[in-house]
């Protein structure tokens, strides 16, 4: 396999989400999904994979720079520590040496192998792969352990809905790093960073265990609605006219606008209660808590300005007189 940088086609000094980026590029352009006409496209989109896998796993990447794994994230094998000329016999410890196998008999004799090899290479690449060796006291010879099989990676996304997707359930596409694009279903109540894992959805691992897929889940602000649990409060700007003589006026809900009645002489900061027009919970569904706003014309009027000092001077009051 290539190297996995020019996989990715990214320097050795990218940062994470550089490096998540290229691969989200490269996953979309070669997906087999997208180019089923193109028979290449699946081992473009696998190699891309599996580049990931090393350079997107900040463990595995540091030991690839290192050169403790190959592109294809398996150990590699730098030989013997303290193995030198003539170590072995008085033999030569050039490219092309073979080692013999070495294991002690009943007797405490020293037998050899037919296998190439020193000590068990095959014993030791087990043991580099995560095998442990055990042994049976009396010297009989070492065995390799049986390892269970290495769990996938899990994977991690994210996905921002709306309020008026909260309200109304339902499910959203995701697009993960694996190349997949799964529907993540929205469930009641969820909370703004609220996690959502998905079994089996992540990277499969060499004993062929896929990891999961972790969905972080962001509500996104409303330009108007703010989310109080399972209620929803919102500002509502009314006309001066409409504070003094009432009057219906209409009222944006999640569900849709509804008319709402304001009382003559109603005050700036009344809140009024729309149940049922909250966001749904476990036990049904929250209130739309409505404040009122007062608010005067956009543009100064002559009238009412003459109006408001009419008032002032023969109707005076004071609003504040029990603040102190």
């Amino acid at each position: 396999m290539r190297d996995p940088y020019d996989v990715l086609g990214v320097p050795r000094g990218a940062a994470a989400g550089q490096i998540k980026s290229a691969f989200r590029k490269l996953a979309k352009k070669h997906h087999p999904d997208a180019n089923k006409d193109d028979p290449k496209a699946s081992a473009r989109f696998a190699e891309a994979n599996a580049a990931y896998e090393i350079l997107g796993d900040e463990k595995k990447r540091k030991q690839f720079d290192a050169g403790e794994i190959d592109a294809e994230g398996k150990p590699r094998f730098t030989g013997f520590e303290g193995v030198h000329p003539g170590g072995f016999g008085g033999g030569s410890a050039g490219p092309d040496m073979h080692f013999e196998t070495f294991s002690w008999g009943p007797q405490g004799g020293q037998q050899r192998s037919a296998r190439g090899g020193f000590g068990g290479i095959d014993e030791i690449l087990k043991e580099m792969m995560g095998g442990r060796a055990r042994g049976r006291a009396g010297g009989t010879p070492f065995e390799p352990e049986e390892f269970a099989p290495a769990p996938g990676q899990d994977v991690t996304a994210s996905v921002t809905i709306s309020l008026s997707d909260l309200a109304h359930g339902g499910s959203r596409r995701v697009y993960l790093p694996t190349g997949k694009e799964v529907d993540v279903k929205i469930p009641v109540g969820l909370s703004d960073g609220q996690q959502i894992r998905l079994k089996g959805q992540g990277f499969v691992g060499a004993g062929g265990m896929p990891g999961d897929a972790i969905i972080t889940v962001n509500i996104a602000k409303h330009p108007y609605f703010e989310r109080d649990g399972s209620n929803v409060r919102l500002e509502l700007p009314i006309t001066l006219y409409e504070a003094v003589l009432g009057g219906k006026v209409r009222v944006p809900t999640l569900d849709g606008a509804v008319e709402l009645a304001i009382p003559a002489n109603t005050n700036s900061g009344r809140t009024f209660r729309l149940k049922g027009k909250g966001l749904p919970d476990k036990t049904g569904k929250g209130d739309l808590f409505a404040t009122v706003r007062i608010v005067l014309p956009d543009q100064s009027d002559g009238e009412l300005e003459e109006l408001m000092r009419k008032w002032r001077d023969e109707k005076p009051y004071d609003p504040r007189k029990n603040l102190g």
